[in-house]
């Protein structure tokens, strides 16, 4: 079904220029846009592409308006307007209701007649799958566990004994949710395991990315608060807490009993010690370090920048000299400071 501008550009709340009956159904790049798709300008980057965009319009900021040959919808956030108007143009299909029959349900779970639970998943005892949740091929749900109201596992998530997931949640394929934390003592040579004993829990509004880990507590609880995401192939630790409406990029790592504030963005690859503290508002740059607690909000930033190889092995054997120069330099200051206290020793002896 098409939309007209008109009614997309109310929708968003942007100002449209051009045809407002005009209607478009899809969305595709600048690049690759017909008549009938909409696409965006984000990044000034791309700015010359609008001349020869084909798109029905393009959602695009106040700077850009003049260089555009088609109708477009100008907004101060032009990736927000496009993700809002692409959730209109390709909504998802609609969920089934009921149980697949390759699926095992115990009789002692809950699913709701309006859920759906797909093929070869498994539901253990007590655990309960709210109204319009999708529990996807392959998926298993251990006992006592809960999938709130129009949470979506995709396909072949786990979630075990005791997780709890919120509402509109969106999980995807591979994710473990409530696995063994990573806690041992030790005993002469060997490792004693140290019961994981809390749960996980996870807020409305959280999406969890493909193969994303995510253990239970050791005591209490590992909590993922509201509005939280989660890239691919994050490990999040037990008794890890992450504030509301955090964004972590792909193959972050963070420690056990990290805590994390509200509204902080965690770069790829960044690996976080454990029981450190993360303020709210907090912005840290893709593979950095965080090994001690953040307390004021701001962008951090840690590791060294792609360089030649050959400069890199020259700074490299730098670093390594790094401590002894360190030494050096303290002795130089130290004999400077000598130098000068005798010099000025001598200075007032020689003026009496």
């Amino acid at each position: 079904m098409g939309w007209t501008l008109a009614e997309l550009a109310r929708r968003i709340g942007a100002e449209l220029t051009g045809e407002g009956q005009r209607e478009v159904d899809g969305v595709a790049t600048l690049e690759r846009a017909g008549p009938r798709d909409l696409s965006f300008l984000a990044n000034p980057r791309y700015a010359r592409l609008l001349a020869s965009t084909r798109a029905g319009a393009v959602v695009l900021a106040p700077e850009h308006r003049g260089q555009c040959p088609v109708p477009a919808l100008v907004t101060p956030n032009p990736y927000l307007g496009f993700a809002r108007i692409a959730a209109l143009l390709a909504p998802p299909p609609p969920s089934p209701r009921g149980v697949h029959p390759s699926a095992q349900v115990s009789p002692e779970a809950r699913v709701h007649p309006e859920a759906w639970v797909g093929e070869g998943a498994v539901v253990g005892p007590g655990a309960a799958v709210e109204a319009r949740a999708f529990v996807g091929p392959g998926c298993v749900l251990e006992g006592e566990c809960v999938v709130g109201e129009d949470s979506r596992l995709v396909a072949r998530v786990t979630v075990l004994r005791g997780t709890r997931i919120g509402r509109r949640v969106l999980v995807h394929p591979g994710a473990v949710l409530g696995a063994d934390g990573f806690g041992f003592a030790r005993d002469g040579e060997r490792w004693v395991k140290v019961p994981q004993l809390g749960g996980v829990v996870v807020g409305d509004d959280v999406e969890i990315g493909a193969n994303t880990t995510i253990d239970r507590g050791a005591l209490e609880d590992t909590v993922i608060e509201e509005g939280v995401k989660l890239d691919n192939q994050i490990q999040v630790a037990h008794n890890v807490r992450i504030g509301a409406h955090t964004a972590i990029a792909g193959c972050t790592g963070i420690a056990g009993s990290a805590k994390i504030g509200a509204r902080c963005t965690i770069g790829g690859g960044v690996g976080i010690v454990g029981h450190t503290e993360i303020a709210d508002d907090v912005h840290i740059t893709g593979m950095s370090f965080v090994a001690s607690s953040i307390h004021e909000p701001g962008v951090y930033s840690s590791g060294t920048p792609l360089e030649p190889n050959r400069t890199w092995r020259r700074n490299y054997a730098r670093f390594r000299q790094l401590d002894a120069m360190a030494r050096r330099l303290r002795e130089l200051e130290g004999l400077l400071r000598e130098l000068e206290g005798n010099g000025q020793a001598g200075g007032r002896r020689g003026g009496a």
